[in-house]
């Protein structure tokens, strides 16, 4: 699990981006402290850091400098203020990539592992399934909907599991039955229904509707162009 270190002022930003990046087996820790990042930062030894560029008492280029007086660490900073300027300041002060305010959530995710790769030579292990707004944890078995993170029984996560691994293919009914129960025969066609409407309200409650399309007579789809 990646490690992950979030120098950024806007509470409401740091906590987003944190839930998100948890999402995708990474461990995040925000600043507490801005007046002692660098001991805050070796306590947790992250493997890459988000900075922004204003900050309280001292701005990112400060502790970007001071973090390369000690440490090789990547440095991915996220800021508005985006001008030439200050992006040509970030990489010479050793940043590692530059990522511009607002950003999307996905594309910060991408270009974090892009660094990672480059600065450790591994590919990361990717253990969620992804379609749209839904985030499938493999590790835990919870599902996250735009950020927002959701409990799921045991049922519930081999269904849509099953959905998001043939995502955009019509899973069908008996082959969905088979996954969960296997050679069970005293099971009722009915207990699936139940299970799926169960599902359904669970993303429903979440703001998400008709993220699983039922095909009459044939079965349950997810992704569907």
């Amino acid at each position: 699990m990646n490690k992950v270190y979030i120098v950024e002022d806007d509470p409401v930003i740091a906590k987003t981006v944190a839930s998100h990046l948890k999402g995708w087996q990474m461990e995040c820790q925000c600043t507490m402290n801005f007046e002692n990042i660098i001991e805050e930062m070796k306590a947790f030894e992250p493997d890459i850091i988000l900075m922004d560029i204003k900050l309280p008492y001292y701005n990112g280029f400060y502790w970007c400098a001071e973090i390369r007086k000690i440490s090789n660490v990547p440095i991915v900073f996220v800021s508005s203020a985006d001008d030439n300027m200050n992006i040509v300041m970030a990489m010479n002060m050793g940043a590692d990539d530059f990522i511009s305010k607002p950003f999307d959530l996905q594309v910060l995710t991408v270009k974090l592992q892009a660094v990672l790769r480059r600065s450790y030579g591994k590919v990361l292990e990717r253990h969620v399934l992804e379609c749209g707004d839904v985030l499938l944890n493999l590790d835990d078995t919870s599902m996250m909907i735009r950020d927002q993170r959701l409990e799921l029984t045991k049922n519930e996560f081999l269904m849509l599991k099953v959905l998001l691994e043939k995502q955009g293919k019509v899973v069908s009914r008996e082959e969905m039955m088979e996954r969960l129960w296997g050679d069970d025969e005293f099971i009722d066609d009915n207990t699936l229904t139940v299970n799926m409407v169960r599902l359904r309200k669970k993303m429903e409650s979440a703001g998400l509707t008709d993220f699983i399309v039922t095909k009459r007579g044939l079965g349950y789809i997810v992704g569907e162009a």
